[in-house]
């Protein structure tokens, strides 16, 4: 019989794999709780697009005024800014625009990054120093840790330097977006601060040359109408971001008392998730599931991380999860 071990890999390479949990864990109860990603429980309120803005191909215009909003949002300038169709497509697209043919990647982080560079060939190295180009992921991600502004700016001087941003929306004074241009490359992610993640979208900040190639290699139509409207109705709720800025850093501070009181110190994470440290994560994940609730195990057998509950009875269910009772 496989061990636990074996059980989690096809659950470490990223989370949402709710098919799959199903499948493994029948008797599990339903519906699943799904708390295997850093994504925001609560989505924002998007309203639905016409269904005659679905029946023709989105208007170039539409396409820019949502990069204006994005930019405006971010800090940026609006002709440094494009869509794109979810942050992994441009992570998946830069290696090959930009040419560098090594690449350091900071930490345990999301394993796109290295997949990407060398499937365009590059090879990765340990440490930056004589790398032709760097990516971190600030926030990063699982365990939260940031990367001083100043290291990534200097960074940008001599090499490629890309900034993968994907959770700084919770915490936005901790972006570079407003200074990238000439080397410094900036990631943004729209669907995991706002709850959207299935409308595929995301941007790049970078200087106005290698945008203008990002355009070129995505073609006229690079994100659908929703994607579209999502964009500038989104970017222009300041009240919402910030109600749910405040919401979220509340909960996660809930989930880490929660945490502590199962015997599980969260040591690292973000406002959307949080890293616990267990004695046996890969026991714990399996526990977990078996109660229908799904997490995200990694490599390393000692952490496994939490997104936020969106509801009282979620809240409620992964506690008793947690303290053993059943549903």
């Amino acid at each position: 019989m496989d061990g636990p071990a074996d059980r989690l890999a096809e659950f470490r390479r990223h989370g949402g794999r709710l098919e799959a949990a199903a499948a493994l864990f029948p008797d599990a109860p339903r519906p699943w709780l799904d708390l295997s990603t850093g994504v925001n429980p609560r989505p924002y309120p998007l309203r639905r697009v016409p269904r005659a803005a679905l029946a023709r191909l989105p208007d170039p215009r539409e396409t820019a005024a949502a990069e204006a909003a994005a930019a405006q949002a971010f800090g940026a300038a609006a002709e440094a800014v494009v869509a794109v169709p979810g942050s992994e497509a441009a992570l998946r697209l830069l290696p090959r625009l930009l040419g560098a043919r090594t690449v350091a990647i900071s930490g345990a982080t999301y394993g796109g990054h290295a997949e990407a560079w060398r499937a365009a060939g590059a090879e990765v190295v340990r440490g930056a120093a004589g790398a032709e180009a760097w990516v971190v992921v600030n926030p990063n991600n699982p365990d939260g840790a940031l990367t001083p502004k100043a290291d990534l700016i200097a960074s940008a001087e001599r090499r490629w330097t890309i900034v993968d941003e994907a959770f700084v929306d919770a915490t936005p004074e901790q972006s570079l977006a407003a200074k990238a241009g000439r080397r410094l490359v900036v990631l943004r992610s729209f669907g995991k601060f706002y709850g959207l993640p299935g409308l595929r979208l995301g941007f790049v900040v970078a200087d106005p040359g290698l945008v203008a190639k990002i355009r070129l290699a995505q073609g006229d139509w690079p994100v659908g109408a929703e994607a579209v409207a999502a964009a500038q109705a989104a970017y222009a709720d300041d009240e919402w971001a910030a109600d749910t800025r405040a919401r979220l850093t509340r909960d996660a501070k809930r989930l880490d008392a929660l945490l502590r009181d199962a015997g599980l110190p969260p040591t690292e994470g973000t406002a959307l998730f949080r890293l616990a440290r267990a004695p046996d994560a890969a026991v714990l994940f399996l526990r977990l599931a078996q109660a229908g609730i799904l997490t995200r195990p990694f490599d390393d057998a000692h952490r496994l991380r939490f997104g936020l509950p969106g509801t009282p009875r979620a809240w409620t269910r992964l506690a008793r999860a947690l303290r053993g009772e059943a549903a």
